[in-house]
């Protein structure tokens, strides 16, 4: 086998090689290995420079070839080259920044698991867009498939950047049309048929619009029966602990719930969106413990400690407090899907990713959601102090008591829940007093 075809072979392994190994894998001397690399020419990547350069295998991805440039919204709104995205042999990427030098990852960049189209309305894309010729169920498409997706069509993602010029090009020739609150049942309508705004994911039926000149996410309850009551009563209590929030200052977005037509809405101000079309960048909790972090320490509360010891990522102390403080709360609230998509931070790049805790969302009892149409009677069961949150477990105690209270209290509530948010009451208060 000739010398080419042996640094083909081996590249073609997958993955990211250094000059020195390539040569104790060939048994070559580094002036034979610069002669192959520079007879294979294009059909080899390098990455880096001088004695750090790494080479690779690219692999092209129909439609998109063997890159795609990436591009980052600031927060007026001016597009700006990022740098580009290189597809290699084996699945990896290299994502070859414009300024700070580029990184490797042997998968998707961790951006894009919070881009991709997702959740319910994630779920319409490929209808929406069938000329991409994508599998139907989003949850079997492969990383080509999220890639194709996000460079076609991926105007409109979470977060401020693009991937791909013409996503690049549908965002700068598109008109921004703003909805107003009249025209949300109709979009309400579309959303049940599989209507798609953005990627924002999430399960609970919703639409994503720009609206009195605010980006805005809309969660709805319609339909008749005890479980639709039940996310009526749960889209004020989302709104109601958002509020509750604020108040102890903790960052929120802004939100409002009403009733048109019979449904009822919470509106949610977006937090990765500046004004009309300036963007801000964000990376959720799962996209970080999936890329840096390495497993799944389980709670809220872990995570910052993990988040803390983590070297390429730069948290500051007050965030890791209130990451504990807001798992705390979640747990005497009744939250119980406190998962790693329900928590962001606002990410900046430089040596490592520098992290501040974007505002909380989806904050609300989600023990009494119900089972797709059917209610499910359950009982609360307040979460007990640990060695994370002894520090401030009664201090959150009583502010998930408040919270409870007022819920009790809340006339636009059903009867039926202003009882149950009565019984969470009273059982807080009583391990409230079982815990001095």
């Amino acid at each position: 086998m000739k010398g080419l075809d042996r640094l083909l072979e081996v590249l073609g392994s997958g993955g990211l090689w250094r000059g020195e190994e390539i040569q104790r894998k060939l048994g070559i001397s580094q002036p034979v290995m610069s002669r192959l690399v520079r007879e294979a020419g294009v059909r080899i990547c390098r990455f880096g420079r001088s004695v750090a350069t790494q080479y690779a295998l690219p692999r092209e991805i129909v439609g998109l070839g063997q890159n795609v440039p990436v591009f980052r919204v600031d927060e007026s709104g001016r597009p700006h080259r990022h740098g580009g995205l290189h597809f290699l042999t084996g699945g990896g990427t290299w994502l070859k920044r414009e300024t700070g030098g580029g990184q490797a990852f042997s998968g998707l960049p961790p951006f894009v698991e919070d881009m991709r189209p997702q959740g319910y309305i994630g779920r319409g894309f490929p209808a929406l867009y069938p000329e991409l010729r994508l599998p139907e169920r989003i949850n079997d498409w492969g990383d080509d498939h999220q890639l194709i997706a996000l460079a076609m069509r991926g105007e409109d993602c979470v977060g401020n950047l693009l991937i791909g010029e013409n996503s690049l090009d549908r965002l700068n020739a598109g008109l921004l049309r703003s909805f107003s609150r009249a025209e949300f049942t109709s979009l309400a309508e579309g959303a049940l048929t599989g209507q798609p705004g953005s990627s924002a994911g999430g399960e609970h039926p919703k639409f994503a619009v720009f609206s009195e000149g605010r980006h805005v996410l809309v969660k709805f309850a319609s339909g008749d029966g005890a479980a639709a009551d039940r996310w009526r009563d749960l889209l004020i209590c989302e709104h109601l602990a958002l509020e509750m929030l604020r108040k102890t200052g903790v960052p929120v977005p802004r939100s409002e719930w009403f009733d048109l037509d019979g449904i009822r809405f919470l509106e949610t101000e977006r937090f990765d969106r500046i004004g009309a079309r300036g963007r801000r960048g964000v990376i959720s909790l799962s996209a970080i413990n999936s890329h840096f972090l390495g497993d799944y320490p389980d709670t809220w509360s872990r995570a910052s400690k993990r988040i803390l010891d983590e070297p390429f990522l730069a948290i500051n102390q007050t965030d890791v407090e209130r990451m504990i403080w807001l798992d705390t709360f979640g747990g005497l609230i009744g939250n119980t899907d406190r998962h790693y998509g329900n928590m962001s931070f606002f990410a900046e790049e430089g040596r490592g990713m520098n992290l501040t805790l974007a505002p909380v969302y989806d904050m609300l009892p989600m023990v009494f959601a119900p089972m797709g149409t059917t209610l499910v009677e359950r009982t609360f069961a307040p979460e007990p102090p640990t060695a994370l949150n002894l520090h401030l477990w009664h201090e959150v105690a009583n502010h998930a008591l408040i919270y409870w209270s007022q819920l009790s209290e809340t006339e636009e509530l059903s009867q039926g829940f202003r009882k149950t948010a009565l019984n969470c009451r009273d059982a807080l208060a009583r391990f409230i007093q079982d815990r001095p």
